[in-house]
């Protein structure tokens, strides 16, 4: 009897030491993630209004590409899950759900849009999942007190409609400004900081005329902000409306100085289709090396990106910022993955994504890099403004932010 009492206790550890060693070498891992994948969701306008954005989600998953045709992050494969929400919240809503409950990813990555994105925020909070680096600079993507699961990347508009103001009020203190804002909160985000920057000399504002995603065209509203005599312009506008303002503009022959906001910037989505010739003066906020800009041809780091790009989107338009904003968004993401390790957990992967200190992306402008903190949501705070030249955006001034 004893000695079958033994043979048990020998079984018994035998078994408990086997499973004491299996769970010390058990990796923390979050839903989406193997030894051998790390799966991550992805929303953007493929179709839609919006659809010029697309060249965010296409980027992105040719970067990931590349990461994969070399190894991976920390030996796993990215597999990257994009789908269409046609710049439609609800259907924002109905890709997000598809992609955590169905699909089960471990974040969603990037997701395209303020509207789009505010149709989703309260649901990734309490689902606990990341909603990371979000495409569209809404201030409200910096709020880790109340959206601890959600985090912006892009300067912030609010701070951009800031710098505008600066800039007018040091070039222009006498002017008489017009805007052209999309009603919602993207486009109000900028009014708010427009009006912060122009304090007590809000009264500069004549004329504000807003437009509806869905409107087809902005001509009706060109033309009364033309008539309010205004000098000076701001162009709040999604690509789409902003070619047709600028092309509106030149057919009325309006020619306030004429500010174009960071998101509507590409040469290619947005100066092409307008008419290179009428966006001569243009003014906008930059914080990334513009493809259009040949003091970045001999760059190493656009060398580097010029040579991805050849090989893994042959058939793009290069001229397209909007790719080279994918791209390094996408290289901040395999930065926390990689600073995550094997604990890639969502909490851990939040946690690293708030832990960013002084990383400088080899596309950003000089000065400008990444920082984050547990308390500080807005990855990329630096700003310097651009003029366009005809056929460059081309910098001046100094570098705008903390």
């Amino acid at each position: 009897m004893k000695k079958e009492l033994r043979k048990l206790s020998a079984i018994f550890m035998t078994v408990g030491l086997a499973l004491a060693g299996t769970i010390a070498c058990a990796q923390p891992y979050g839903p989406g993630v193997t030894d051998k994948v790390i799966k991550i969701g992805n929303i953007n306008p493929y179709s839609g209004p919006a659809s010029s954005y697309s060249s965010y989600g296409k980027s992105q998953a040719a970067y990931f590409k590349k990461v994969n045709d070399e190894g991976g992050i920390n030996g796993r494969m990215i597999e990257f899950i994009s789908l269409d929400d046609n710049y439609q919240p609800p259907k924002t809503l109905e890709q997000a759900r598809r992609l955590v409950e169905q699909d089960k990813v471990l974040l969603i990555f990037a997701p395209l849009g303020t509207p789009t994105n505010s149709a989703i925020h309260k649901y990734m909070n309490q689902r606990k999942v990341p909603q990371l680096f979000v495409q569209t600079g809404a201030s409200k993507w910096g709020d880790p007190k109340n959206f601890p699961w959600t985090m912006g990347w892009q300067p912030n508009y609010h701070s951009e409609g800031k710098i505008y103001a600066q800039a007018i009020l040091q070039n222009q203190p006498k002017g008489k400004i017009a805007i052209l804002y999309q009603n919602d909160d993207y486009g109000k985000d900028y009014i708010t900081g427009i009006e912060e920057g122009l304090g007590d000399k809000k009264n500069m504002i004549v004329a504000r005329e807003s437009y509806e995603v869905s409107d087809p065209t902005i001509d009706s509203q060109i033309v009364k902000l033309r008539a309010s005599g205004a000098d000076v312009f701001l162009n709040i506008t999604i690509p789409k409306f902003a070619a047709q303002a600028i092309k509106k503009m030149a057919e009325l022959n309006w020619k306030p100085t004429h500010y174009l906001n960071q998101v509507s910037s590409s040469v290619g989505s947005t100066l092409i289709p307008a008419g290179l010739e009428n966006s001569v003066g243009l003014i906008t906020t930059s914080f990334i090396k513009d493809p259009s800009d040949p003091q970045w041809k001999d760059d190493k780091a656009f060398l580097e990106y010029q040579a991805w790009f050849k090989k893994y989107m042959p058939n793009a338009d290069q001229n397209d910022g909007f790719y080279i904003q994918g791209y390094t968004n996408a290289q901040t993401l395999e930065y926390v993955l990689k600073q995550a390790g094997n604990d890639l957990t969502r909490e851990n992967v939040m946690k690293q994504a708030a832990n960013i200190k002084d990383l400088k992306l080899p596309l950003l402008l000089p000065g400008i890099n990444v920082q984050t903190g547990p308390d500080d949501f807005y990855p990329i705070e630096r700003m310097q403004l651009a003029r366009f030249d005809g056929k460059a955006w081309r910098l001046f001034g100094k570098i705008y932010g903390d």
